[in-house]
């Protein structure tokens, strides 16, 4: 508390005047002594070589300048200013390549003093292959290094596979890899269900099955209207031609089409290319709701929930956030936002040199697109209200549990351990992590039990090891716990044995003021009879129905749960290794030919030299090796 106490009266006394400058200052300064009035991006860094804070600048020393004024700035940006110990720049030619620049960094250093996009996993496609004479459909995510057109982006899994299906059902398109298609000698299922044309055993030629290729790509591009007045046409003319089953197949690709027209939801054909972005803020929160729509049709919706200072207003965070969400993917022709930005021609400018055309930035008052961005700050506001609605429900969780365990606060981070084993074997431990916004799984951690002198499922050497490695690594990396990833609370699956072990290598590593709890199951290891066993304090059993209760369970068997996948992990890796694995010289190729001889490798191991011999691909002298690798002592 030393240092953070220091930080608020060094700036106490610079809101006064009368305090000297401090060390952060004063590296600031140097480095202006340098510095030249250029576009481009600066990092603060602090003692341990973290990155602070990533910014962009139309002019890098005026920018950094107004650093040194700390009774200019807010508290937040004081203690960062206080916490640099040095700084490094790159100049850019244009303040647009300095703002794409900035994003890269953010994304890439996560500084604690920036805003910053949590998830920014890449969204799902669907791609047309080229380069074979029977393109296949597939659902496509991340880098674009297949040949073919790509479709997209949609916003969930879901929408991607749904809009597979209807394109399976109305252009009978293939979904197999190339090696299944090679090797099929009959049509597979998805032609009997009629959702295939079957070209891999040419059922069509490669002439037809080019038209619905064709046919595909015009839907995918948002004219499904023309593609459905053909298949009428063609239908209503094999029905006159008395070609009945034509006719039902071309009924059919229409009813399918007819079905992701009804599915569409708002639907504005005047949109074309565009994603919508609305930023709605409450308590300070905020919730970015993006829609994409493609072609006039609504890709689907996503909320994101941008980590930032309270003092930070709705354009700002959009900024940033569109800064960040565009940066390493391509925009849209147009982006329609909720609120106009604070350097709304630059960041039209930055979009427009990544996307290698024009990319339009509006914010409608009026009209349709009014009506959409109305409509995605409805969804973003009431995505916040439910989010806050659960933090709050889970800051009270935590507020009770403070008073059962008699704690000082609420803890903002709680670690729970657990192990798991099989009679001693693939011994490994887990950790999750919980706090105000639930279950933190991007800090969950895994841990194979390394001590291969300990006795077999022996649980309290395990959780000795375990918590020895966390806490060690805690202590070398963040002795000051200014990360926060320090925990208020460690909760141990166990009972006072558990916690004693637990007490024992806090004491041996010099860790103090963090919180330890252990909570066991009751008589006949029934839910709801469980105990809490706390440091030189008898164990405590709350009421069946207490909601604390409730959620120590729900983090134990979290807990157990993440260990539980771990091993089973472990387990089948296991499993699948053969003893063929560890001979020289044995690749897949020669593996899978002795398997596929001996129908084991069971049977490999107790076969004859000259039966290995007989193998195809197993030379003499490979039948020799292998021989001798089974029947060798030592």
């Amino acid at each position: 508390m030393a240092k953070k106490n220091s930080i608020t009266e060094t700036s106490k006394a610079f809101k006064k005047g009368g305090a000297p400058k401090v060390g952060g200052v004063l590296v600031i300064e140097a480095y202006l002594r340098t510095l030249e009035s250029t576009p481009g991006v600066y990092r603060m860094i602090n003692s341990s070589g973290d990155v602070l804070y990533v910014g962009k600048a139309k002019n890098l020393k005026k920018r950094v300048g107004s650093y040194t004024n700390l009774n200019r700035q807010p508290t937040r940006l004081q203690r960062m200013i206080f916490e640099t110990q040095s700084m490094e720049f790159v100049t850019t030619h244009t303040e647009a390549e300095a703002l794409l620049l900035e994003a890269n960094l953010i994304k890439r250093y996560k500084p604690r003093y920036n805003i910053l996009l949590r998830d920014d996993k890449s969204f799902p496609k669907i791609l047309l292959t080229s380069g074979h004479q029977y393109p296949q459909v597939l659902k496509h995510r991340g880098v674009e290094n297949r040949e073919g057109s790509y479709f997209g982006p949609f916003a969930s899994v879901w929408a991607v596979n749904e809009t597979l299906t209807i394109l399976q059902r109305a252009f009978l398109l293939r979904t197999c890899s190339d090696s299944v298609f090679r090797n099929r000698t009959r049509p597979c299922l998805l032609f009997q269900i009629k959702r295939c044309s079957a070209p891999c055993v040419a059922r069509i030629n490669e002439a037809g099955y080019g038209e619905l290729v064709s046919e595909a790509r015009t839907f995918l591009t948002g004219e499904s209207q023309k593609i459905q007045r053909g298949l009428a046409k063609r239908m209503q003319e094999a029905s006159d031609n008395m070609e009945y089953e034509i006719a039902a197949n071309y009924r059919d690709r229409i009813r399918a089409l007819t079905q992701v027209q009804a599915h569409q939801g708002i639907n504005f054909s005047s949109i074309g290319e565009a994603d919508v972005i609305a930023a709605y803020q409450a308590g300070g929160h905020t919730c970015v709701e993006i829609f994409f729509f493609r072609d006039g049709r609504n890709f689907g919706n996503r909320a994101y929930y941008p980590s930032h200072a309270d003092y930070e207003d709705a354009p700002h965070v959009l900024e940033a956030f569109i800064g960040q969400f565009y940066s390493g993917k391509e925009a849209p022709k147009a982006l329609i936002l909720s609120h106009i930005l604070p350097n709304q021609s630059l960041m039209v400018d930055a979009l427009s040199v990544t996307a290698g055309r024009k990319v339009d930035i509006s914010c409608p008052k009026r009209g349709d697109k009014m009506n959409l961005v109305d409509h995605a700050l409805n969804n973003a506001r009431e995505a916040l209200g439910r989010r806050l609605s659960e933090s709050a429900s889970q800051r009270r969780l935590l507020e009770s549990l403070s008073d059962v365990l008699d704690l000082a606060s609420a803890p903002e981070r709680i670690e729970v351990y657990d192990n798991s084993h099989i009679s001693g074997t693939k011994a490994i431990g887990g950790m999750i992590v919980a706090g105000p916004e639930g279950m933190l799984k991007k800090a969950y951690r895994k841990f194979t039990i390394k001590n291969l002198e300990m006795v077999p499922g022996d649980d309290y050497a395990m959780m000795t090891e375990v918590l020895t490695r966390r806490f060690s690594r805690a202590l070398r990396e963040d002795p000051e716990r200014a990360l926060g990833q320090w925990p208020d609370l460690v909760l141990i699956d166990g009972g006072a044995g558990q916690l004693s072990v637990t007490l024992k290598v806090f004491e041996k590593l010099g860790v103090e003021d963090v919180a330890v709890a252990a909570i066991s199951k009751g008589p006949d290891r029934n839910a709801g009879r469980e105990r809490i066993f706390l440091p030189g304090r008898d164990p405590i059993s709350l009421p069946a129905r207490d909601p604390v209760l409730y959620f120590l369970q729900r983090l134990r068997d979290e807990a157990h749960r993440f260990a539980i996948g771990f091993h089973r992990q472990k387990r089948s890796k296991a499993l699948s290794k053969s003893s063929l694995d560890g001979v020289p010289g044995i690749g897949p190729k020669r593996k899978k030919a002795l398997l596929h001889h001996f129908g084991s490798a069971a049977a490999v191991e107790g076969c004859g030299l000259t039966d290995l011999e007989a193998v195809e691909g197993v030379s003499g002298a490979m039948a020799k090796k292998i021989y001798d690798w089974f029947h060798t002592d030592g």
